[in-house]
């Protein structure tokens, strides 16, 4: 992606943690345009069920990119039930192929409950380590607290809400305005 063509990841936090069995994903409300705000409340985290199956994604970047991304993600997982890591996979291969999706401009955390990955336009699919990823221009503000709270006994839910809040007090492309939601592994 061109520097002069997307200038970063302004505007979004998304947070996932994994504790207790249980993965909560969160993301901030805010869309920046440059310095000015432009929503406060935006929601970038969403559950698809794609075959009946629930997964969690948090969305960083062009919105309308996003949601394209979110479809194909869908389309793969309805072709592969239950095979969140070769979806993701699958994903990515498109997208740093296409010559339509190499353009968009976006990074998408995704989870089944059990699995985590950082998906990339670059062609990455990460799996995180210490049962923490976050993207966005808040991203590693967030990461790092939770990596710290991680060693207290706070639940995976009060660990994203606390290490998000960190993240808004220091970042100024993220606000305290929380999308959460909580998935466990499909038994």
């Amino acid at each position: 992606m061109a520097e002069d063509k997307f200038p970063g990841w302004h505007g979004t936090t998304i947070l996932a943690v994994r504790r207790g069995g249980r993965v909560v994903v969160a993301g901030d409300g805010q869309v920046s345009v440059g310095q000015t705000v432009m929503k406060g409340t935006a929601r970038k985290v969403r559950r698809l069920a794609p075959g009946g199956r629930d997964v969690v994604v948090g969305f960083a970047g062009s919105t309308a990119d996003a949601f394209t991304l979110l479809e194909r993600l869908e389309k793969k997982l309805e072709s592969a039930p239950g095979q969140l890591q070769r979806a993701c996979v699958e994903l990515a291969k498109d997208w740093r192929t296409d010559k339509y999706l190499r353009n968009l401009e976006a990074m998408l955390i995704v989870t089944d409950g059990a699995q985590i990955y950082v998906v990339t336009g670059a062609g990455d699919v990460l799996e995180p380590e210490h049962d923490v990823a976050a993207i966005g221009s808040g991203g590693n503000y967030a990461l790092a607290a939770a990596r710290g709270l991680l060693e207290t006994e706070l639940n995976a839910e009060e660990v994203a809400r606390k290490a998000m809040q960190i993240a808004a007090d220091i970042c100024v492309y993220t606000n305290g305005s929380l999308t959460v939601e909580t998935i466990a592994p499909a038994a």
